[in-house]
C-alpha cells in the first residue's frame, strides 16, 4: 500500500478500474465491485476539496495581513466549491480495500499476473521516493509557528523561508522533528509579517522527490 496522497489515489484508481474485469475469475461480488468503485471517487473528491481549502485558507492569510499592515490589498481570495459530494461511503476505505485484495490473493483462481495487474502485488504497490512531496501543516504555538510534515520514511526534511524581507527565500534548517518549531525572532512589538515556508525530503544526506507547496502564515510581535 502507498505511503503518500498521491499514491494511494493512484493505487486506488487502477485497483477499482480493473476488478470489473477480474471479479468473476478471483470470485469478487458486484456489490464489492460497486463499493470499491464509489470507494475511489468519494476518495478523489474528499483529497481534491482538502487541496482546495488548504489553498483557500494560505490565500487568506496573505490576504488578512495585507487587509491589516499591507500597501496592496488586490482582490478578495475566491473560495473554491468542490461540486456535488458523491455518495457517502463507510470509513476505512483502504482497510476494506485491503481486506478484498487479501481475500483475492487467496483464490485459486489469482495468478501473480492478475494480481500484479490490480496492484496488490509487485512493483504496483511500491512508490518511488523520487516522487515524494511534502505536505506542510503550519501553526502558531506561543506566537511561533509550527510546521508539520508527515516522515514517509524519509531521513529529515530540509526547510526554506522568506520572512516576506526582500531576500526571497533562504535555508532554515534540515530537521528530523515532524513538528518542528521555527525559533526565529518574532517581528518587533505591534508589527506582522507573513511567512513562507516550503521543505523538501532528505535520505541518505541528499534531496530526494519534490519541493512542498508553499505554505503561509501570519506572526505578530
Amino acid at each position: 500500500m502507498p505511503k503518500n496522497e498521491a499514491g494511494k489515489r493512484k493505487w486506488l484508481k487502477n485497483y477499482s478500474g480493473k476488478m470489473p474485469t477480474y471479479a468473476p475469475i478471483v470470485g469478487a461480488t458486484n456489490l464489492e465491485v460497486a463499493q470499491l468503485t464509489a470507494d475511489d471517487v468519494f476518495y478523489n473528491f474528499v483529497c481534491d476539496a482538502h487541496a482546495a481549502h488548504t489553498r483557500t485558507t494560505q490565500d487568506w492569510t496573505a490576504y488578512k495581513h495585507q487587509a491589516g499592515h499591507g500597501t496592496n490589498l488586490g482582490d478578495i481570495p475566491v473560495t473554491p466549491t468542490p461540486g456535488t459530494p458523491p455518495a457517502l461511503v463507510p470509513p476505512d476505505i483502504f482497510g476494506r480495500a485491503s481486506k478484498l485484495a487479501v481475500r483475492i490473493k487467496r483464490h485459486p483462481a489469482c495468478t501473480d499476473a492478475i494480481a500484479q495487474d490490480l496492484g496488490i502485488i509487485g512493483a504496483e504497490i511500491v512508490v518511488d521516493p523520487t516522487t515524494y512531496q511534502p505536505i506542510l501543516n503550519l501553526s502558531l504555538n506561543a506566537g511561533h509557528p509550527h510546521i508539520g510534515w508527515p516522515k514517509l520514511g524519509m531521513d529529515s526534511l530540509e526547510l526554506w523561508k522568506d520572512c516576506g524581507d526582500g531576500k526571497g527565500s533562504v535555508f532554515l534548517t534540515i530537521t528530523t522533528n515532524p513538528d518542528f518549531a521555527d525559533p526565529s525572532p518574532l517581528p518587533a512589538p505591534g508589527i506582522s509579517a507573513v511567512w513562507k515556508y516550503k521543505g523538501i525530503y532528505r535520505l541518505t544526506d541528499a534531496q530526494v522527490g519534490q519541493w512542498s507547496d508553499v505554505a503561509t502564515i501570519g506572526v505578530i510581535g
